[in-house]
């Protein structure tokens, strides 16, 4: 019985012992995670400082709010992901406790009914009349050897009630450090909570004061649409002509090969005349996905989604892709890419992938370059300045130019898009998380 007790102590410890190491693991990744977002926060908070005191409310500002907002509300989950893994530790630590109590009775219980047998059997007098008492010599030998072990059952029923008692007590004051810890995890959680309500009202402030502004915030959206339709026409016009080029060298090296074919005369009766057949050349699916360079390129590109580094070194996005809705007003718009917003102009903008540089463009006060990587093409726009020229290999990572000041003021942006040929697709999708 004992050994069944001890197996059960040892086992329910390894197991509970494994349980608190796996919720240690998470809690050190919760750490990890909840300091990645406080550096963002306090990035976002020197941006909006940046914008607040430099310029008037704008876009900006409200997209910066919002940010913060998101990051906040992943703050405040990961607080309470971190709750829920106490009161968990602290269930698991109390059904522990619980079991190891009642395995203690039990050791309790065993010992003091061999004692009670001691006590009655307690004269020395028995314990040589029951050596004695024995067949044979070595009969007398095994009941030596029995009341040996019998000591050392009694020895080890105390070792082991007083192992379960220190574990008892190390596990209870264990409990005590858990409540520490979710008293201060629910004093964070209040303090991040009210912090989330002060952000919520300030954004609704600058929603109302926008609102206000409907008609100056109509201008520049409309001023935008104008700038984003003519860096679009100009990008699919620099993409119809290296779709075209790739059609003509296609269509080369097509005739080279039936130049280069052998040709067959076959025996015919001079009396019939015969026609040359004509087989029809089927168009392929895309006329960047025929040399072999172009086709290794695209499986790469495509095996690195969700993966590829992002352009810029510091910044989030202010306005994601597809169509939205300037919150408390009525105007709309659509991106076709996303416009990430940095804390300074000037910055580095770097190629997402491999690639050859399609085009430099020229637009308003700013600059955009083309890079493409096979079928695939990625648009950077609003740079201030840049670093390659047309037809430049680049690599993942190269610096292609600089980041150029917001539109709206107060910090840098830069407009990215990513294109299957002359398809737009969402950039946030291919980019690292």
């Amino acid at each position: 019985m004992l050994k069944q007790l001890l197996f059960i102590v040892l086992f329910s410890t390894g197991t509970l012992t494994a349980a608190y190491a796996q919720t240690g693991s998470d809690k050190g990744q919760l750490e990890k995670e909840r300091q990645e977002i406080q550096n963002e926060l306090r990035q976002m908070q020197d941006m909006y400082n940046n914008v607040k005191g430099k310029t008037k409310l704008s876009l900006r500002q409200l997209n910066i709010l919002k940010k913060k907002i998101s990051l906040q509300e992943r703050y405040i989950n990961s607080i309470n992901r971190e709750l829920k893994m106490i009161d968990d530790d602290i269930y698991l630590s109390n059904l522990e406790i619980y079991r190891l109590q009642r395995q203690l009775d039990t050791l309790k219980a065993q010992y003091a009914r061999t004692i009670v047998y001691a006590y009655k059997h307690r004269s020395n007098y028995d314990y040589v009349n029951f050596i004695f008492s024995a067949n044979s010599f070595n009969d007398a030998i095994k009941r030596v050897s029995y009341l040996k072990s019998y000591r050392a059952y009694r020895e080890k029923q105390v070792t082991t009630i007083l192992e379960t008692q220190q574990l008892i007590a190390k596990r209870q004051q264990q409990q005590l450090g858990r409540k520490e810890q979710k008293n201060l995890a629910l004093q964070s959680q209040t303090k991040e909570r009210n912090e989330l309500d002060v952000q919520r009202k300030e954004k609704d402030a600058v929603v109302s004061e926008l609102k206000t502004q409907e008609k100056d915030l109509n201008k520049e959206i409309t001023a935008k649409k104008k700038r984003d339709r003519d860096l679009q026409n100009a990008i699919a016009a620099i993409i119809r002509r290296e779709i075209e080029a790739a059609r003509k060298e296609a269509e080369r090296k097509a005739a080279e090969d039936r130049a280069k074919a052998p040709v067959t005369n076959p025996v015919t009766n001079p009396t019939t005349t015969t026609s040359r057949p004509t087989t029809a050349t089927k168009k392929p699916e895309s006329y960047l996905n025929l040399n072999a360079s172009d086709v290794k390129l695209n499986g790469q590109f495509e095996q690195n989604k969700g993966k590829l580094p992002w352009p810029v070194d510091n910044g989030f996005v202010a306005v994601h892709f597809g169509p939205y809705t300037i919150e408390g007003t009525k105007l709309k718009d659509n991106n076709p890419g996303v416009t990430i917003a940095t804390p300074n102009a000037g910055g580095s903008v770097k190629a997402v992938f491999d690639g050859e540089v399609a085009a430099i463009h020229n637009y308003g006060d700013g600059v955009a370059v083309v890079i493409r990587h096979g079928k695939y093409f990625t648009s950077y726009s609003n740079l201030s300045g840049v670093t390659v020229s047309k037809g430049t290999e680049v690599k993942t990572g190269q610096v292609i130019g600089r980041v150029g000041e917001a539109q709206d003021g107060g910090g840098g942006q830069v407009d990215f898009m990513l294109m299957i040929e002359s398809k737009n697709v969402n950039p946030e999708l291919w980019l690292h998380r």
